[in-house]
């Protein structure tokens, strides 16, 4: 029977459970996930990107657990004894070569790991200061990185929350490091701190191999490289201080510094994580060019940048003691870049709305 449309009786049909099969059709359900979890499967479906991040990974952990079994020494000088050279045949090797002390052992017919990248001028196993140099550029990158991060994430939440004064004394301030040119002040800086007793402070502990240079790189990154980080925080507090959640927060009398923990920085994050990731191979080409001019590690604690400068002696005889370090410091900043790249395409909300 055709039903009247102007009959205020109730369809009954209407009311009639629905069947499974109607259920799929009308409700399509997604299981639930996390803005992390979702920018990861963004980040996963970037293929340049996940490729970056496994030779990072794997440029990490090779020089992290390679020198703990290869036999040689980062300062360790093949050919000599007591402190004084016995067979100078181990000095400059080209890639795969032997002294004449492992030739004749090969004679007797034992067996002498080779030197892959050769040795330099004071026979040293070149590979492994390759190795040592890769660990400490990543190691002055990430913990750079991480001094920024804090300084920059402090003074930028502090900046934003409170506003005001505040806000002005500590964007002029900021102002002023950013009129300051960096090069000229990061080597300044270096040049000064390395003279100011900083070796007699760190001598018998932990920092003494390293030395003061790398000590004073890091003051330095605490001085300049933090504005970057704290305008970018700020701008972000100042856009969701006015958030419905911020207000009921210091309704129920949260204090500033909570809201800002709890509140604020947890919806930053996605802006933190890229930029920290962006700031490492910034940190890492500083260090290079430090080391490079002399104002990196002290020796024999190589770096990349320093491996390069030495090289610089004998470029037209031995120009793989160059080129190597060189494509190194390529290889770990352009992936670094792509990988951070990679983070901001999957972690940023504006670029996936």
């Amino acid at each position: 029977m055709k039903k009247n449309p102007f009959t205020l009786h109730l369809d009954v049909d209407s009311f009639l459970p629905a069947s499974d099969a109607e259920k799929e059709y009308m409700v399509q359900m997604r299981p639930s996930t996390t803005f992390f979890k979702d920018g990861v499967k963004r980040l996963l479906k970037n293929k340049v990107a996940t490729v970056s991040f496994f030779i990072i990974v794997l440029i990490t952990l090779t020089c992290v657990i390679l020198p703990t079994f290869w036999p040689y020494k980062y300062d360790k000088q093949l050919g000599v004894s007591l402190g004084r050279p016995v067979d100078s045949s181990y000095n400059d090797l080209a890639p795969f070569e032997y002294g004449e002390t492992e030739l004749e052992k090969i004679a007797n017919g034992e067996k002498v790991f080779p030197h892959i990248f050769g040795t330099d001028s004071l026979g040293r196993d070149y590979f492994i200061r390759i190795v040592y140099g890769t660990r400490i550029s990543l190691a002055v990158g990430f913990f750079a990185s991480l001094i920024v991060l804090v300084i920059g994430m402090t003074v930028g939440s502090i900046a934003g929350y409170c506003g005001g004064k505040v806000d002005i004394i500590i964007m002029r301030i900021v102002d002023i490091i950013y009129s300051l040119p960096d090069m000229l002040m990061v080597i300044l800086l270096a040049a000064a701190l390395k003279q100011s007793g900083l070796n007699t402070l760190i001598q018998g502990t932990v920092l003494e191999e390293i030395g003061s240079n790398i000590l004073s790189l890091f003051i330095v990154f605490g001085l300049l490289y933090w504005v970057s980080m704290s305008r970018l925080i700020r701008g972000q507090i100042l856009s969701l201080r006015e958030q419905e959640y911020v207000l009921a927060a210091r309704a129920c009398g949260a204090k500033a510094g909570r809201i800002i923990k709890k509140h604020l920085m947890p919806n930053c994050i996605g802006v933190v994580i890229i930029s920290t990731a962006l700031q490492i191979p910034s940190a890492i080409f500083t260090e290079s060019y430090l080391s490079f001019l002399g104002l990196g590690v002290n020796a024999p604690m190589p770096s990349l940048g320093s491996l390069a400068s030495e090289a610089l002696n004998g470029i037209y005889t031995y120009p793989h003691r160059l080129v190597i370090p060189a494509l190194v410091i390529s290889l770990i900043v352009l992936s670094l870049n792509l990988f951070g790249d990679g983070l901001r395409d999957a972690f940023d909300p504006k670029l996936n709305s």
